[in-house]
């Protein structure tokens, strides 16, 4: 069993390395149309979930003019609900920053030279090597900015990394081989059942503020634990009965709630 985040750089080699290791390991690859699909399943329009791809052109500008705290909870909720079976390997939208304290996971950084980036871009989309730089430095700052914006925390920061790989050091199939045997070790093939319980319930209130904020819930005046598997508590001031109701509704219609105790006050004066 092996739970894998692989970050990499736009036009880098990370999507291969991680297709590579995916296999090698008979594990599942999710890659931005597979986390997209499962995005889609809780509840975003296919419209809107197609906006957010973190390769996407003009893809921080997009993301911050729809809903955006709305799709990183059910981002969120799908990444912790991948590391809930305790084995795959993500590619990228944050999971090695929502995974950082998961002890099941393991995760890579990859780097690949802005040279090999440029070179991959041009051949790939037919560019001149000019227009494939000025594309790789764009996503770069998009990347760059998404990563601030939602985590508050620098991509690029060693600490969130069991393992760092320049590709201008290792080819593709000695980055896998790397990676598949770091995962093969039994310090990275043990993991909690306490650590995967807990990421279920981190799905579920993640899936618990996404349909709040859906219905227009100010969420800075509003609590939601879960304190066990199914058992959703809603904390805080509502700004009358009808919103408590509504509320109350919200966080019953959301998949895996079986049971909801509120302890919701109403706004003096409203």
């Amino acid at each position: 069993m092996a739970l894998i985040t692989i970050t990499q750089n736009f036009g880098g080699e990370g999507m291969a390395i991680a297709g590579k290791v995916a296999d090698e390991l008979g594990i599942e690859l999710f890659d931005d149309r597979k986390l997209q699909s499962l995005v889609k399943a809780s509840g975003i329009p296919s419209a809107e979930v197609s906006r957010f791809d973190e390769k996407a052109p003009g893809f921080l500008d997009q993301f911050m003019g729809h809903r955006p705290q709305v799709f990183l909870d059910m981002l969120e909720s799908v990444i912790y609900e991948v590391a809930r079976k305790g084995e795959g390997v993500i590619i990228g939208h944050g999971s090695q920053m929502l995974l950082r304290n998961f002890d099941c996971a393991f995760h890579v950084r990859v780097f690949s030279s802005d040279q090999k980036r440029v070179e991959n871009m041009a051949a790939q989309l037919g560019l001149s090597r000019d227009a494939a730089l000025k594309l790789v430095r764009k996503r770069d700052q998009e990347q760059t900015g998404f990563f601030n914006f939602a985590f508050h925390l620098e991509m690029d920061d060693p600490s969130l990394y069991d393992l760092i790989i320049h590709t201008q050091k290792l080819d593709i199939d000695s980055a896998s081989s790397l990676i598949v045997q770091a995962a093969r070790s039994e310090s990275i093939r043990t993991c909690s059942l306490k650590a995967l319980e807990a990421m279920d319930q981190l799905a579920l209130e993640k899936k618990v503020h996404a349909a709040l904020l859906k219905i227009g819930v100010h969420m800075n005046s509003i609590v939601v634990e879960v304190p066990a598997r199914g058992t959703v508590h809603v904390y805080g001031i509502s700004a009358g009965n009808q919103e408590t109701q509504d509320i109350e509704a919200a966080v019953r219609g959301v998949p895996g709630v079986s049971k909801v105790v509120s302890r919701l006050a109403v706004l003096s004066g409203v």
